[in-house]
Order: C-alpha cells, then sequence, then structure tokens
C-alpha cells in the first residue's frame, strides 16, 4: 500500500460536527458521511432536522446516513420512511435491535421491500449478518455496519467475523459491509484487504491517511524530535550537578 488513493475500500467519514464534515467533504477520498445520535449530541446538535435539512445542503451528492431513535418498532419505521423522504442520498440507520432486544427484522423487511435505502446498525454477530441479509430486498441498495471495532474491544479479531459477513452478504448485490467503530488506520487496511466495502471512520483517523507507507526511520526521529521540542517548550530542567556532587 503506497498511498490512500491505492484502497479500495470506500472510505466514509463518521461525525456530526459540521465544519469536519465539511472539511472531510473537499478531499476526493471521501465517499459518504454517517451520523448517530451519540455523535450528534456530542457535536451539540439540538434540533435534529434542522441540522440534516442544512447538512444535506450543503453536501448533496454523497451518501448520508441519519439513524432513527424510536424504539418502537412501528415508530422506527414512520421515522425512517421520513427520514428517507430528505434526499436521494440519505441512507437510513435502523439499529439491528430495539433497546428491548426485540429484532427489527420485520421493519427492515418493510422498508427494503418499499425501496428505502437503509443502513442496519449496532451489528455484532455473522447471525445477525444473516437475519439482515435474509430480510433485504436484491434490488434495494443497503449497508450492513458490523461494528468491528467494538468486536475488538472484547479481546475478539474481527476479521473473521468480518469475512464471513461478506460470504453471507455476496448474493445481494446492492448491499455493502461496513466496516464501523475502527480505531487506529490499521483497521482501514485490514478491510481493505479483506474486500469490505466501507469503512468508516473519525476525522482523526482519516487524517492519518497521510502516514500509509511513510518511512519508520524517519517517523522514529520524528517522535525523537517531539519529546525534544515538548520537554524545551516546557522548560523541564534536571539539577544534575547538585545530585552528582
Amino acid at each position: 500500500m503506497k498511498n490512500a488513493g491505492d484502497l479500495k475500500v470506500k472510505l466514509f467519514a463518521d461525525g456530526a460536527d459540521k465544519n469536519g464534515m465539511l472539511e472531510m467533504y473537499q478531499n476526493p477520498l471521501i465517499s459518504g458521511f454517517t451520523t448517530n445520535p451519540t455523535l450528534m449530541r456530542k457535536a451539540g446538535v439540538s434540533d435534529y432536522e434542522a441540522f440534516a435539512a442544512d447538512i444535506l445542503q450543503a453536501i448533496p451528492d454523497k451518501s448520508i446516513s441519519f439513524e432513527v431513535f424510536a424504539d418502537e418498532l412501528s415508530e422506527m419505521e414512520e421515522q425512517a420512511r421520513y427520514i428517507a423522504s430528505w434526499g436521494s442520498n440519505v441512507m437510513v440507520k435502523i439499529p439491528i435491535t430495539n433497546t428491548k432486544g426485540i429484532s427489527t427484522s420485520p421493519i427492515i423487511q418493510s422498508l427494503s421491500n418499499d425501496g428505502v435505502p437503509l443502513n442496519v446498525t449496532a451489528i455484532m454477530t455473522t447471525e445477525q449478518v444473516q437475519m439482515v441479509a435474509d430480510n433485504l430486498a436484491k434490488e434495494t441498495p443497503a449497508i450492513v455496519s458490523v461494528f468491528a471495532g467494538r468486536i475488538a474491544d472484547t479481546g475478539l479479531d474481527p476479521v473473521p467475523i468480518m469475512r464471513e459477513s461478506l460470504e453471507i452478504l455476496k448474493d445481494l448485490p446492492k448491499a455493502e459491509l461496513l466496516w464501523a467503530s475502527p480505531r487506529e488506520l490499521l483497521n482501514v487496511i485490514q478491510a481493505n484487504d479483506i474486500g469490505c466495502h466501507i469503512i468508516t471512520a473519525t476525522n482523526d483517523i482519516l487524517k492519518k491517511l497521510n502516514l500509509l507507507d511513510k518511512d519508520l526511520t524517519e517517523f522514529s526521529l520524528e517522535t525523537v524530535q517531539m519529546f525534544y521540542d515538548d520537554a524545551q517548550k516546557a522548560k523541564f530542567s534536571l539539577d544534575t550537578e547538585e545530585k552528582a556532587a
């Protein structure tokens, strides 16, 4: 891997800060965007619909995922259909279950059959991926978001799960597997190497793309320089002569 332009996996930016999103929109490597209620709250969003309208006006031509926030399946479906009406580039995020652990498969099937582009989120197991696959319409675009980073947080290697997920989705031409919650740039390479369709990452990870194939000896020297410079800026000192005496 020489540079980010060699990547085959599509790069999505994950966040809800408008300035950060617009910065990534200017990056030709970024193919789309993902948001969620937690990211919106962190960014200080108080009016969900106004925020979405503003972002969609600024970014009209790249995929953007907006999530439902109801907990009853009937309300989820109602919200999903409304969110889908906001624009042709909108993917509606549906969690794999509600907070009671009730599967959202009935509304996934209903929405997908009606042509609503979905991003099914918070997936952690291949059984959940299979459930989603069983309920997606072949002709409707869909993203299947497996939280590989959170899987790794439990001490499990997410790569075998992601490989199996790709196999499950192979007969759905409009369904794309998304590697969610990456923790480091290495995850982008892992996603790319296994043939994952999309990885979504925060801006701080995406900004490290220029480190791909960086000379490690040079990187080591830069790190030493950073430590030295910060010690000088902090005006650290040690009275070694007094200790020696």
